[in-house]
């Protein structure tokens, strides 16, 4: 049964597994060291052609704009259908409308962390899949046509397209099947057998093409995602992400100076137990007895 409700989420949403992107104004500096590639996954030539389908018509390279056009292309197909379905005016004129401002909405969506500025964004399901100022931006979208209700965010690093992060409809598991056992058993009939972490919650499939993650944040955001970016873009990001990454933070000195990080710096207690009573007596007043 398990099987059934991933097999159905995932027939309904094909295009749900898409690729992450990431942007950077400038190349890194050359003492910005590429990372090693990391070790491919055998995949046969359909579970592949699978991986493709999650692009969504999307290609890697693509700008913004590029981005947006397609989209934008792919909506006048959906909408033509539904324009040359009715006679009324009125009706297409608010189908026209409606599909302008789904242009518009992934327009707005645009959001570049180009900045040490924090974002709303460092707090949400596609936390740690971009970094600040390091050239890399994002436009977000929710995909539900076709009877889908799941969400797309396309990653930029140098103003071109490096992946997708696909982050899946819900609704159609029930609760006994929201775990990652039943989550790997469906990507492994997908994609074949992946290189799973289960302690992170990750499975991962690479070749020198692309790079497949499955991520379950059921725990975080009652979510599930699949993440596919171009394998050597990626490398290229996280080169950079090490070269522009902040220093560590440093203790306060002034405080490092005040603590006592041995704990050799205690109060004679001895030395100093008749001080209020020699307090007291000063004032003219009587100390109390002492304690036996």
């Amino acid at each position: 049964m398990r099987r059934i409700l991933f097999v159905l989420l995932l027939g309904a949403a094909p295009a749900a597994f898409l690729q992450p992107a990431a942007a950077q104004a400038k190349k890194p500096a050359a003492t910005a060291s590429k990372a090693k590639p990391k070790k491919a996954t055998p995949m046969s030539a359909d579970h592949k052609k699978a991986v493709q389908a999650l692009y969504g018509g999307f290609k890697f390279g693509m700008s913004k704009d590029d981005v947006i056009a397609t989209f934008s292309k792919q909506l006048d197909e959906r909408y033509d259908e539904k324009i040359k379905a009715t006679t009324d005016i009125a009706e297409q004129d608010r189908l026209r409308r409606d599909k302008k401002a789904e242009v518009n909405r992934l327009q707005q969506s645009f959001t570049s962390f180009d900045s040490n500025k924090t974002s709303p964004w460092d707090v949400s399901i596609v936390e740690g899949e971009f970094a600040h100022n390091t050239g890399e931006a994002m436009l977000e979208r929710w995909e539900n046509q076709g009877g889908k209700n799941q969400r797309r965010f396309f990653f930029f690093y140098d103003g071109k397209l490096w992946k997708m992060f696909i982050s899946l409809d819900m609704s159609a598991l029930s609760e006994d099947s929201k775990n990652f056992a039943a989550f790997e058993q469906s990507m492994t009939n997908s994609y074949g057998p992946g290189d799973a972490n289960v302690d992170r919650g990750v499975i991962a499939w690479r070749t020198d093409e692309f790079e497949l993650r499955a991520v379950d944040k059921l725990k975080t955001y009652d979510a599930l995602g699949l993440v596919v970016a171009d394998a050597k873009v990626q490398r290229e990001v996280e080169a950079t992400r090490e070269a522009k990454a902040p220093p560590p933070k440093q203790a306060n000195t002034v405080m490092s100076a005040v603590i006592d990080k041995d704990r050799n710096d205690h109060p004679d207690t001895k030395t100093n137990a008749n001080a209020v009573d020699t307090v007291i007596k000063a004032q003219g007043g009587t100390p109390p007895p002492p304690k036996h």
